[in-house]
């Protein structure tokens, strides 16, 4: 059975769904899709109702309210054996999912921010996620998608001379996504497209979609044992209502 998995930083899950995202999901019919960014908190998702009709709905909120955020939703009828906390995750960054054949783990990594104030934090908060991500690969493969917040390559964004050492392009952030895939994971899309230029995140200044100066920053990023299941792997770049384009794969 092929499977079909998506991840999307929404930038606001009640934002998307204005936006068309109910139709987005009936039409798509994604196996699992995480989603990240969902800016809402426990409190307020409890008065509020989202009809994912089909879906199960898992979710880790953020502490603070309309901040940062993940959610996985999986189809009625797969099973999940058990959702796996991330030790102090008061953002909500990480929402790990045990399946019956691999640990699907969407994350919506920090953002280093304009003036760099969050990289060291970053660094230290991404180095303790590899840790618990290798654990966690001992028992089974992991599927690791989201929102990463770096061009790993200057293939990954538009303008690459122009951005060295901003956020999401910094010799540190780039060396750590090198460490990430040393570690033993596969960037899919890369993998599958050595030479393709395509982008998954464009800034809301200046008409930057429009004119496709973007930054591959989304990934899909799979344990190496289990790269040979991947049928696929694409960039929605055409699906609009978020600054952010969903990828996806299809694994076998």
């Amino acid at each position: 059975m092929i499977m079909k998995l998506l991840s999307w930083n929404v930038n606001g899950l009640r934002a998307i769904i204005k936006k068309g995202f109910p139709d987005f999901l009936k039409k798509e019919r994604p196996d699992i899709l995480g989603l990240q960014e969902i800016k809402i908190s426990d409190e307020a998702r409890g008065k509020e109702e989202f009809d994912f009709s089909g879906y199960q709905e898992f979710w880790n909120c953020a502490k603070r309210p309309g901040y940062s955020g993940t959610a996985t939703l999986v189809k009625d009828g797969i099973k999940v054996l058990k959702q796996i906390p991330f030790p102090n995750d008061d953002e909500g960054r990480v929402l790990i999912l045990e399946m019956e054949r691999f640990y699907f783990v969407s994350i919506y990594f920090i953002n280093a921010k304009d003036d760099l104030s969050r990289l060291d934090f970053k660094m230290e908060w991404n180095d303790r996620l590899l840790k618990f991500l290798k654990k966690l690969e001992k028992k089974k493969p992991l599927v690791v998608c989201g929102d990463y917040n770096v061009a790993h390559q200057e293939i990954d964004l538009a303008r690459p001379k122009e951005n060295e050492g901003s956020a999401g392009f910094t010799m540190e952030e780039r060396s750590w996504m090198s460490k990430f895939l040393k570690a033993g994971m596969i960037d899919v899309f890369r993998e599958k497209n050595p030479k393709k230029v395509q982008y998954s995140w464009w800034s809301f200044r200046a008409g930057a979609r429009a004119r496709n100066v973007g930054w591959r920053i989304d990934y899909f990023c799979v344990s190496c044992n289990i790269l040979k299941k991947v049928k696929s792997s694409f960039i929605m770049d055409e699906i609009v209502g978020s600054d952010h384009a969903p990828v996806g794969i299809e694994l076998g």
